[in-house]
């Protein structure tokens, strides 16, 4: 008896030790699947669940399915958020129709293959024959890069440049004057439907002063952030732009910040609060342009009229409008006004507090 307790010992031994060399041995392997890169010689598949993670881990690339239709997605969300909010989606508007799908760096471009090994989606860049990278940054952005250069500004691709319906910190939106990209947000055609929706927030410039407009299908203005003057939108003090003609803004903390366009004629920024588990502090812009006010008398041509100095107020659209640099002060707008017959469908603008002094 003694005999077989030894070797029953002996082999409890070499059990658990063998046991022990296989935990270490699979620990890399854990390791791997929670890394921010992919490399030419590796891919991600809806099979392996494996996913990029951004440093920190505040984002997570991978494919999801946001209902009970046969559609999947390649996606970065907010990892850290109990309530899925995807950030960014690279083929909303070309599903993959199974659950067959793989990401592959081929060509030195980003590939999404179907089950049939189509490209669905892909990077679109020229063919370059040094080694490049993907990875997932800090900041949400999942980049395309030469594998031994990481400046920002030699990047080969970024998602930054491609938004969906959400801006996140350090995104830009407006026009790349060197490029002639127009960086703008489009809303997800419904809440479990990723696809371009009806509206759109964008920088337009055609009319001379930057201006941002939430259209409904590409034509009607839902809302304006008013002509930008030197220093803010006019409509909207809480937008300023860093760099001509771009937006972006910064975290002032470790808060999630987001800007999203919805279904309902509004764009929100809202806050992640971990203590509540939801999205909090909501700042809507309504902006429904379909509201308003009329006179009750119409105004007449010549004789006397009151003026009244109104701060703070979006004036209606300024497409057709002229500047006269000659008014300086209240007095020299009301004569500029009454001068001319036509001045009641008007609007004479005196920006006071920046004034000639």
């Amino acid at each position: 008896m003694k005999g077989v307790q030894n070797i029953y010992n002996n082999a409890y031994s070499v059990s658990s030790l063998l046991v022990f060399f296989v935990l270490i041995l699979f620990r890399p392997a854990l390791s791997i699947n929670s890394t921010n890169k992919l490399s030419s010689s590796e891919s991600l598949t809806i099979s392996s669940n494996r996913t990029l993670v951004s440093p920190g881990g505040a984002f997570e690339l991978g494919f999801f399915k946001p209902s009970a239709l046969p559609r999947w997605y390649l996606g970065i969300r907010y990892k850290k958020v109990s309530e899925k909010t995807y950030a960014w989606v690279a083929n909303r508007d070309n599903p993959l129709s199974t659950s067959i799908g793989t990401l592959k760096i081929s060509g030195n471009n980003l590939h999404l293959l179907d089950q049939f090994n189509k490209t669905v989606w892909w990077t679109s860049l020229p063919s370059r024959d040094a080694p490049v990278t993907a990875e997932v940054l800090p900041n949400g952005n999942f980049v395309l890069r030469h594998s031994y250069n990481d400046d920002p500004s030699e990047f080969l691709w970024q998602s930054f440049d491609f938004p969906t319906d959400t801006l996140l910190p350090e995104m830009k939106l407006g026009y790349d004057l060197k490029t002639g990209r127009n960086r703008f947000l489009t809303s997800w055609r419904s809440s479990d439907d990723p696809a371009s929706g009806n509206f759109t927030f964008n920088l337009e410039t055609q009319w001379g002063l930057p201006e941002f407009i939430l259209r409904m299908n590409h034509g009607w203005v839902e809302a304006r952030s008013g002509p930008w003057n030197g220093i803010e939108f006019s409509g909207d003090a809480r937008i300023r732009l860093h760099g001509f003609q771009f937006y972006s803004f910064r975290m002032t903390n470790h808060s999630i910040y987001s800007i999203l366009t919805t279904r309902d004629w509004m764009l929100e920024r809202v806050t992640w609060t971990s203590t509540s588990s939801e999205w909090a502090e909501r700042d809507e812009w309504v902006g429904r342009s379909i509201s308003g006010c009329v006179r009750r008398t119409q105004l007449s041509c010549g004789g006397d009229h009151d003026f009244f100095e109104l701060n703070n107020t979006k004036m209606p659209d300024t497409k057709t409008a002229t500047v006269d640099r000659g008014i300086i002060d209240g007095k020299k707008c009301k004569e500029r006004c009454l001068s001319d017959c036509i001045w009641k469908r008007w609007t004479g603008l005196c920006d006071l507090d920046r004034r000639p002094r």
